[in-house]
This record gives structure tokens, C-alpha cells and sequence, in this order.
């Protein structure tokens, strides 16, 4: 398959990837006031684009204004102003590549310091231990409060359509609002959205059939899903394998497979399962098993730095590869591998016995890379996790007072 990495990929939809390569999302925490993109989302997403990244997924965009997976987040609903968005598209796809917004809704999984609501399937908390107050205590949705939600994601995807986005993917991965419909660990209903995995799909298959109704044949959709959860008892790979067969038919696109919540952090590199213990593409035992029944293109995201790792992962039958921490390090990599060249850095490894505490810093040493970049500045992988965390927990407190300032006048217009 010599050079299928820069080749294009014909989606279902008839969109068409100019090559192979996906910066996966990754959750900036840089919106403006009045939670939009600014000058900041939009430098960064010119420099991506500028890489040779042929697919750019944006990092969560929330579907309600009053539950953020972080109070950095940004919110595009029916009343927020579709100007920044348009800017936000238009620095995505200036080198040529195509930009999809990655539309969610956390659930449970917001911090007990942000106003709003905190809802979930059950009532059932994210359980981190002694951390787990640092969670607000989720409340069991209603059937009301389930069928406003999935209007909410058409409107999201609507909207992302109108500013000039190509596609939209819909988070029901990590453990964040349609995960937790998915796991049986999470969801406790006995309605109509709870027991079988049928009807815990029930939101999921609501969510894409209400959306492709709304958006054009042409514009893509597509699915992030768990491979698994890495939970005794939880969604797994033969729940996937039946979940993406219920997609197919839907009008999706692209199932970006990925694994783990913030309870079982998989997708930061430490996964539970032994299969998935490779140092990279860890997802990809678990990809192969999905491969041989899959009726949709798949995208594998996880671990992936080296040009050789995501060939071998294009050779097992995936068809996009994304990638995240190492564009944030290095954000022409894809150029670099045109031009027989290789990141000259990687990413402070965080080691740290603490699986919550180690994920967290983490993701704060990847937006600490992020928002450097956004200032026109290098990265600097180097930076201690200690110090990224605390440097993002100083960020993230200026955010919350940002957000805090406007929830309440925006709760008037929505």
C-alpha cells in the first residue's frame, strides 16, 4: 500500500479526504468570551492546515450552553453568532484540507465547579475514588430533556453546515453523554432508553438520524466511538462491532474508533486491556477484530507519532489515521513525512502511578502546546506535568469566571 497515507479517500457521503491523515480532536479550552472561536482557535487551525493535515476534527463543540466538558468550551447553538465559526472553517480549509466540528454533550462528566446542569442516563456519579467530588452529582434525564438534547446536536450540525464546515463528528466516546447511554455500567433505566444495547444505542441512532435530516446529502457524518470501554462489564468491542452495523444504513461516513472515560482513561495511552499495551496505535488490536465486519470506513486514533506506525495501521485495512498529541508537538508532521522526515521531539511522558491524576496532566501539557502555538509561539514539549497542570488549572480558573459572567445573560436567549 506504498503511498496510500497521501492518497485520497471517497467517503459513503461523496465528500473526498485528500489524504489519509486526521488531526483527531483535542480539547483546546480556548474559547472567547461568549464561548466562540477567536483569533486564537483560528491561528491554530491555520498552522494545522498549513502542516498538510488532509482532515482537521475540531476539538469538542458543546450542543448546550449550559453543559461544558470545560469552561474554555466553546457553544454553538440556535443563539450564538455564526461570524467566528465561519472564520473558524474558512483557517481549517485554507490549505486545501477539509474541517470536520466534533459536536458533544458531557453528561455527567462536568466538574463540580461549573454552573449549569450535570445530567446523565442514571444517576450514577463518575467514580474516581477520592477524587470523585471534584464531579458533579448527575440527575437521570427525562424523556423530554433526552429528545431536546438530540434536537440539539441537528441544530449544532446545522449551523456547523451554514459557517462552511464539511462535516460534523458526533463524540459518543470517552465516556461523555452518548458513551454513558452506551454503557451499561452508567445507564441503570428501565425505559425505552435503558437495558439492551439496542436501547442504549436508542440517543446515539436518534442523534445521527436527526442530524443527517438536516444537513445536506454531501455533508459529512461521522461517529466517534469507544472499541471499548476498559470497564469489567462495560461497552465492549462486540457491543462496537453491533453499534457501527446500526450506523451503517444511516448515512454515515466514518466511525473514528478510540476506548476509555475518565474513569478507565484509555485514550491517554494507558489502557487496562493487555491487547492495546503497545507503546503505539493502541487501539489497533481491537480495530482489527472490527475490521473484518465493518461496513463503514474506520479512522484509528491513539498513540501514533511515526510515519512507519501509521502505515502499518493503513496495511491492517484502517482507512484514516489520527492523530493528536503529536501534531500538537510537531504541526506539519504530515509535511515532514512527505519530505522523508520525522518529528524531532515527542512529548514529556507523564508517569505518574495516579491513572486520573496522570490523564489530567496529560491533556494539560497538550493544551499547554496548544496554546502556545495559537500565540505564534513553538511548543515546548519538554515542560513538566506538575507545571502544566498548574498552569492550565490557573487558565481554566479564568475561563470559569469568563463563563460564569455569561451563562446567565445567555440563559435569556436560549
Amino acid at each position: 500500500m506504498a503511498g496510500a497515507l497521501f492518497s485520497p479517500l471517497h467517503l459513503p457521503s461523496g465528500a473526498v479526504l485528500p489524504n489519509r491523515i486526521a488531526k483527531a480532536a483535542m480539547e483546546e479550552n480556548l474559547a472567547a468570551a461568549g464561548q466562540v472561536p477567536d483569533r486564537k482557535l483560528i491561528d491554530l487551525y491555520l498552522r494545522w492546515a498549513a502542516g498538510g493535515t488532509g482532515l482537521l476534527i475540531t476539538g469538542n463543540v458543546m450542543v448546550h450552553a449550559e453543559a461544558l466538558t470545560g469552561p474554555g468550551g466553546v457553544v454553538l447553538d440556535d443563539a450564538a453568532p455564526l461570524a467566528p465559526f465561519v472564520a473558524w472553517a474558512k483557517a481549517g480549509k485554507s490549505a486545501g484540507g477539509k474541517i470536520w466540528m466534533q459536536i458533544n454533550h458531557p453528561g455527567r462528566q462536568i466538574a463540580s465547579d461549573m454552573p449549569g446542569v450535570v445530567w446523565g442516563p442514571s444517576d450514577v456519579g463518575v467514580d474516581l475514588g477520592r477524587l470523585s467530588s471534584r464531579f458533579g452529582k448527575p440527575v437521570a434525564m427525562t424523556a423530554d430533556q433526552i429528545e431536546a438534547t438530540v434536537k440539539r446536536f441537528a441544530v449544532t450540525a446545522r449551523r456547523a453546515e451554514e459557517a462552511g464546515f464539511d462535516g460534523v463528528e458526533i463524540h459518543a466516546a470517552h465516556g461523555y453523554l452518548l458513551s454513558q447511554f452506551l454503557s451499561p455500567l452508567v445507564n441503570k433505566r428501565t425505559d425505552r432508553w435503558g437495558g439492551s444495547l439496542e436501547n442504549r444505542a436508542r440517543m446515539l441512532l436518534d442523534v445521527v438520524r436527526a442530524v443527517r435530516s438536516v444537513v445536506s446529502p454531501s455533508f459529512a457524518v461521522a461517529v466517534k466511538l469507544n472499541s471499548a470501554d476498559f470497564q469489567r462489564g462495560g461497552f465492549d468491542a462486540d457491543d462496537a462491532r453491533q453499534v457501527i452495523e446500526w450506523l451503517a444504513p444511516l448515512g454515515v461516513d466514518l466511525v473514528e474508533l478510540s476506548g476509555g472515560s475518565y474513569e478507565s482513561p484509555a485514550m491517554a495511552g494507558r489502557p487496562a486491556d493487555a491487547r492495546t499495551a503497545a507503546r503505539e496505535a493502541y487501539f489497533l488490536e481491537l480495530a482489527k477484530d472490527l475490521l473484518t465486519t465493518s461496513p463503514l470506513p474506520l479512522m484509528l486514533t491513539g498513540g501514533i507519532t511515526r510515519r512507519e506506525t501509521a502505515e502499518a495501521v493503513l496495511d491492517s485495512g484502517v482507512h484514516v489515521v489520527g492523530m493528536a498529541t503529536a501534531l500538537s508537538v510537531t504541526p506539519d508532521l504530515p509535511n515532514r513525512w512527505v519530505e522523508g522526515r520525522e518529528a524531532d521531539r515527542q512529548m514529556r511522558p507523564v508517569a505518574w502511578s495516579n491513572k486520573a491524576l496522570a490523564s489530567a496532566a496529560g491533556m494539560a501539557m497538550v493544551r499547554r502546546q496548544l496554546r502556545r502555538i495559537a500565540r505564534g509561539n513553538a511548543p515546548k514539549p519538554g515542560t513538566r506535568p506538575a507545571v502544566a497542570l498548574l498552569a492550565d488549572h490557573r487558565h481554566q480558573r479564568n475561563a470559569l469566571r469568563s463563563y460564569r459572567a455569561w451563562l446567565p445573560t445567555a440563559q435569556g436567549t436560549r
